[in-house]
């Protein structure tokens, strides 16, 4: 159907060879999805460098990815086994709010609530009331990963998501994406070449000498951008001056203990460190503004307070928070690090490539390019970012820490004015509602905001609409279930030996 006066804006070609530039996490998720999903309708073919390894700064996922894992038909025992995984039911952030302080941002729902306020409100009125415990004593997710239990099974659920290693990812994918019909070239891409007339991507030039046609082209070779940036001169939004840190150190080390189910970020003077436990190592890495703390007093600290035997040396990655002004531009689509980069604080890098495939192919151009999916996709994928923006920034402005020039200026710092509504709302009501593109629930919201020291001023009046008495039976049942819930689940190291063998 045509509608009379509307320009389609199209592109006639049809597409059928989708080329990825670049392997990794990103392209290998790419190639995939596209061939598992799409590939009785599209040709797929990949192109690495044997010398680029997976720059891999975090290990770390959310929920979400498990949906991704079953719309491609993967089996969660064998990814697991393949990539040294284990559960992960949420993060503790250790000094954030202050030295000394922690709390844990889980996956799971907190307490219940009703049509006009989330338990909060309810909790809130509890304490005035002078019981209630702690926050977090309404979820089981958070329970159990205090005590560092764990278990799935549909008569006792628990959202959660893994810790994994990247490299070993990519390689399970990478075959799992071959047995589809991938096609797979090694080889130095030496030059992208772009049609001087319509600008669209035509080919890429391997050192060899080979040329690979394309009618489309993702982009997954990492902070350079070969074709997002070099060849297509997209644009990029420099995001430092609301994310200070622009570094990390990475490094393994031997396990020393058994493998807790959650992520651990321990802030320091001038940024915050990650522990990731896998199955038989912990990756260890220390995020830090260059400005404040140099290479190798960054490598110094972090040496001085990771546990076990080092596997490598660590080393330094070089980063800018920020995104590309177009996540698709032309007839090429950027994933992963070429998109743009959020540190990993809430771990959100993979999280990013899934949904930016489920876009693409949501909006997939089989009979050619219009204008109005690259909008779709763009819109999209600037409201997704710009959430994850205001959620990692809220972790640096709300916070007490006065103790280093780094968190002095994290307080006067200005902020999204999206972000600024946020608090302001919290502040003043205890209300959060959340954009089109937040991935992070209202439970994440508060459980950060509370943890982080910030304390409404009121509270809903739904929630007076209870009598103290009702209240104190309404909580106490809730903290009941969550804790028969949490005594019944084994030892994370138990139920991981127990389920992949």
């Amino acid at each position: 159907m045509t509608v009379s006066g509307l320009d389609s804006s199209k592109n006639q070609t049809p597409v059928k060879n989708v080329v990825i530039a670049g392997g990794g996490t990103a392209g290998w998720m790419a190639a995939t999805a596209l061939s598992r999903l799409l590939g009785k309708s599209i040709k797929v073919t990949l192109v690495e460098s044997k010398d680029i390894g997976i720059v891999g700064v975090g290990e770390a996922t959310i929920p979400p990815i498990r949906t991704f894992h079953k719309l491609l038909g993967i089996d969660e025992k064998a990814f697991m086994r393949a990539t040294q995984a284990t559960f992960k039911l949420g993060i503790e952030f250790e000094n954030w709010r202050e030295q000394a302080h922690s709390y844990i941002h889980s996956f799971g729902i907190t307490g219940r609530e009703c049509w006009a306020g989330e338990f909060h409100h309810f909790w809130l009125r509890a304490k005035e009331y002078g019981f209630g415990g702690e926050f977090g004593d309404y979820c089981p997710e958070l329970i159990a990963a205090k005590q560092s239990k764990f278990a799935t099974s549909e008569a006792m659920p628990l959202n959660f998501a893994y810790h994994f290693d990247a490299v070993a990812y990519g390689r399970f994918l990478k075959s799992l994406a071959c047995e589809a019909g991938v096609t797979h070239k090694e080889g130095d891409i030496e030059k992208v070449t772009v049609c001087p007339q319509a600008g669209n991507i035509q080919s890429l030039q391997l050192a060899s000498g080979e040329v690979i046609n394309g009618d489309f082209f993702i982009d997954c070779t990492g902070f350079k951008g070969l074709l997002i940036e070099q060849a297509l001169h997209t644009g990029y939004d420099d995001w430092r001056h609301y994310l200070f840190c622009d570094s990390a150190v990475a490094m393994q080390t031997e396990l020393t203990a058994p493998p807790v189910p959650y992520t651990k970020s321990v802030a320091h003077k001038a940024g915050w460190r990650w522990q990731i436990p896998l199955q038989e190592r912990m990756g260890n890495g220390l995020v830090f503004c260059s400005r404040f703390m140099s290479d190798e007093d960054a490598i110094d600290t972090l040496k001085a307070q990771v546990t076990g035997a080092p596997i490598n040396e660590p080393r330094v990655i070089r980063f800018t928070p920020g995104k590309r002004r177009r996540g698709w531009n032309k007839n090429c689509v950027a994933l992963g690090l070429s998109s743009g980069f959020i540190e990993p604080l809430e771990s959100t890098s993979i999280h990013l490539i899934m949904t930016g495939l489920i876009r693409l192919m949501r909006l997939f151009p089989f009979d050619g390019i219009t204008q109005s999916a690259i909008d779709e996709y763009n819109n999209k994928f600037d409201s997704e970012m710009s959430a994850i923006l205001d959620f990692i920034v809220m972790h640096y402005k709300v916070t007490q820490r006065e103790d280093s020039p780094f968190w002095q200026q994290c307080q006067r710092m200005e902020i999204p004015t999206s972000l600024e509504h946020k608090l302001a709302l919290f502040a003043e009501s205890g209300r959060v509602f959340l954009d089109d593109g937040d991935i992070f629930r209202v439970d994440s919201w508060t459980q950060v905001l509370m943890g982080q020291g910030m304390t409404p001023s009121q509270y809903h009046r739904v929630a007076d609409e209870m009598s103290e008495q009702s209240l104190k039976q309404f909580m106490a049942g809730l903290k009941q279930q969550v804790d028969n819930h949490v005594a019944k689940l084994p030892s994370h190291e138990a139920f991981l030996t127990q389920y992949l063998n």
